[in-house]
């Protein structure tokens, strides 16, 4: 297939990398100057602007950091025409950003205005998912368009989930990241209480990694180095998953908890302490790096 991809970042980058392995026409577009290099280094062809890029593609994929820059892109401006005007009639439209339900909603319905199709398709599995096709996709959208997006999906990805209409990928999405932020916190606290209680890094993860406390947070993205060779606690703390984006994400959820009226205290209280984590040095850190945070206000 003719591909646009524009996005071209850290999760970008490496998605249109494997679709272009795959043998699609590929053209991408990011309106950071480094990302436009970065592309052009990996071998890919980029396109003068994102319009251009979407003019002749029979599928745009969109990987932005909000849902502003997704409306805004898709509806365009007085002086600059959107995706959506410029695209041939009927393109397939998947936005791979975390963006808010709604937004992904008003997205949707802008794309059939215009007379295309529209998927919210949203990602988990960090840099290291994107650069190795192991990604998971929350998908949102008609059962025709989710099998015609399949293909592709699954070009860069491991799992490929069809959670429903317009902005269910969303919100699965939002579900999904509030409990991996919730979890992230609780491991680092009980890593901080066995240290203070005596207990060696390995001797917990040996017992909580094969017993009821197992989950993603430890195993994988274990908070201390060590256990798990392969966690950004090996690295100095380096995303991974940035504690900004993981900021980002529960903020999404609180504002889909205040529509909803959900009693979700244990998710907001995630959003209150990872906000004071991306406002001080925890930005641009992963976001298991909150470990550092829980010491140092330890008594």
């Amino acid at each position: 297939m003719r591909i646009a991809f524009l996005g071209l970042g850290h999760m970008g980058l490496p998605m249109a990398r494997n679709l272009a392995k795959a043998g699609h026409d590929m053209v991408g577009f990011d309106v950071v100057p480094a990302a436009i290099d970065a592309a052009g280094a990996a071998g890919l062809a980029v396109a003068d602007s994102g319009q251009d890029a979407a003019a002749s593609a029979e599928l745009v994929i969109t990987m932005f950091p909000s849902g502003r820059h997704v409306l805004e892109a898709y509806r365009g401006s007085d002086q600059t025409p959107g995706l959506l005007a410029v695209a041939a009639p009927g393109t397939l439209f998947i936005d791979c950003s975390t963006i808010a339900v709604d937004e992904a909603q008003e997205a949707a319905g802008l794309a059939a205005a215009a007379g295309h199709r529209a998927l919210d398709a949203p990602v988990s599995g960090g840099v290291v998912g994107a650069e190795n096709a192991t990604l998971a996709f929350m998908v949102g959208g008609s059962d025709e368009d989710f099998e015609a997006a399949r293909p592709i999906l699954e070009t860069m990805g491991r799992r490929v989930v069809h959670c429903g209409g317009a902005g269910l990928g969303q919100a699965a999405k939002v579900c999904n990241n509030m409990i991996l932020g919730v979890s992230q916190i609780a491991v680092a606290e009980a890593f901080v209480l066995g240290e203070r209680l005596g207990l060696s890094h390995q001797a917990l993860f040996d017992v909580a990694s094969n017993a009821s406390g197992q989950c993603w947070a430890l195993t994988t993205n274990c908070p201390v180095p060590g256990p798990v060779p392969t966690s950004p606690a090996n690295r100095d703390y380096q995303p991974g998953f940035a504690g900004a984006l993981m900021s980002k994400d529960l903020g999404l959820a609180e504002q889909a908890i205040a529509l909803t009226g959900v009693d979700a205290r244990m998710g907001r209280l995630a959003r209150e302490i990872y906000r004071e984590f991306a406002d001080g040095e925890g930005a641009g850190q992963d976001f298991s790096g909150i470990i550092n945070t829980i010491r140092a206000e330890s008594a």
